[in-house]
């Protein structure tokens, strides 16, 4: 039977990285909304009432799904990891518990109205209700991630005794709640979410115009899939570039705060200057597979530039090795190559946007099939490239849990049977599965569905004008 410690770490992983996939759409889409409600409520093109309502549909299917699947996270706390809440709940529990109350009322409360009562509620309203649900969304990431960044980098606590146990005791929440780690973490998550659905958005809108001006298909608005495309090009252009260049501060305090993670990310093993960046590595014996630097190794490296990675600029400089720390190393190969994939990935997303914005520019945006097939084949990329993000940051944190103060093996709960753990494991992977498999084909659904057309905006205005002669009007 599997050892309940990795039965609980793999069942914790796999839910993560489910559930991450709809908060990621939820955040991504948000600003989208505010923007083409905006302009809706305002009096511009139809197409931007098109766009609200046909991504308004992908949001709401996002939300309560990933609703439902973050909470079994949070109960995942109790079952699996009970000695990991005992330990650390005075101060994890807060930001859990203000995660629920704040942000999550706030935007289920006016995703009612932001759904439903376009034709119900004034302008005004209508507006202040996307932003409430945007503000809701994006709330609720700054608690999950005041949580995790303390994890990652603990300050404001100290352990005492209570009840026979040491535990986390909360003496500076200013400190604890806000410390260096978290600002970087949320910049990089909501870019990343908004990044990562623009590249949905152009994906999907370049399939239909592909359909159209290629395949010669017949499809319902096509300017909407036009307007669609741009939009997102225009997206890509402000959060491709500000990711790498903001990555590439957050990668130099992950080397301050974090120096065995950032050993793992750049698998070395002796303390050493002038480090290579590998941009690829391979162990030549399959003896070494675990390490991606394994020696008589294959690979392609930049010189000094994991140096110059590391300390902003400089080439000669020192990073510590894997051997030099106490504790054991992470699994450096998951470590090495996600981060790889992900800053490879950013890359690949600039070229797109870039590609995209040029070929608008020369007025040939509709005709380029390779850039069609290109944003396409990437439009789940951006999604891949957060949950890689998401592995070399809790990956690389091992063997902690909270980083220096309590190792994962020792906050799996004490009672928890290798058998109990594969069972409930097991059970999450088949209701899991399920669930991102209805998901996909719901939205798979409203993807070729389409957007309502003009004359479907006309009838929604002429329905709604009867039976609310009295309703508020635009104050």
């Amino acid at each position: 039977m599997v050892d309940p410690v990795i039965a609980s770490r793999v069942q914790f992983a796999l839910t993560t990285i489910v559930h991450i996939i709809f908060p990621v759409m939820s955040m991504g889409l948000a600003p989208f909304l505010v923007y083409f409600t905006w302009r809706e409520v305002r009096g511009s093109e139809a197409v931007y009432e098109q766009l609200r309502r046909f991504w308004t549909k992908i949001f709401a299917v996002s939300f309560v799904v990933g609703t439902v699947t973050g909470i079994v996270l949070e109960f995942e706390f109790g079952t699996n990891f009970a000695a990991f809440s005992t330990f650390a709940g005075e101060l994890f529990g807060g930001p859990l518990a203000t995660e629920g109350m704040m942000a999550f009322m706030l935007e289920a409360t006016f995703l009612g109205i932001f759904v439903f009562g376009r034709e119900r509620v004034s302008d005004r309203l209508y507006f202040v209700s996307s932003l409430a649900v945007a503000a809701g969304t994006w709330l609720s990431a700054v608690w999950i991630l005041i949580a995790n960044s303390w994890m990652q980098l603990p300050r404001g606590y100290e352990l005492v005794e209570r009840g026979g146990q040491t535990v986390v005791h909360l003496t500076d929440p200013l400190a604890a709640y806000l410390n260096p780690r978290f600002m970087f973490m949320y910049v990089h998550m909501q870019n990343a979410a908004v990044e990562s659905v623009a590249l949905f958005m152009a994906g999907v809108a370049a399939y239909h115009i592909f359909k159209h001006y290629v395949w010669g298909y017949s499809v319902q608005e096509v300017d909407f899939w036009e307007k669609t495309l741009k939009i997102a090009i225009v997206a890509l252009l402000i959060t491709a570039p500000l990711q790498v260049l903001h990555g590439d501060m957050y990668a130099r305090h992950v080397h301050e705060t974090q120096p065995q993670k950032f050993a793992a990310m750049e698998a070395v093993w002796e303390t050493d200057s002038y480090v290579p960046e590998y941009l690829i590595a391979f162990p030549t014996s399959l003896d070494d597979i675990t390490n991606p630097r394994a020696k008589e190794l294959f690979g392609l490296g930049i010189p000094g530039g994991a140096s110059w990675l590391a300390s902003g600029g400089d080439p000669q400089a020192t990073i510590r090795g894997l051997n030099s720390f106490d504790t054991e190393a992470p699994p450096v190969a998951i470590v090495f190559w996600s981060f790889r994939a992900m800053v490879g990935l950013g890359f690949w997303f600039i070229l797109l946007a870039f590609w995209g914005g040029y070929r608008w520019w020369r007025g040939e945006l509709l005709e380029d099939d390779l850039l069609h097939k290109a944003l396409m084949g990437s439009s789940l990329l951006g999604i891949l490239a957060v949950e890689l993000g998401w592995v070399v940051t809790e990956v690389g944190r091992q063997p902690w849990v909270v980083q220096g103060v309590l190792k994962t093996a020792d906050g799996v709960s004490p009672g928890l049977t290798g058998t109990e753990a594969t069972i409930t494991l097991a059970g999450f992977v088949m209701a899991y599965a399920s669930l991102l498999a209805l998901y996909s084909y719901v939205v798979a659904r409203i993807i070729r569905a389409g957007p309502p057309s003009t004359e479907e905006l006309r009838t929604f205005v002429t329905e709604a004008d009867e039976p609310t002669a009295g309703a508020p009007g635009d104050d």
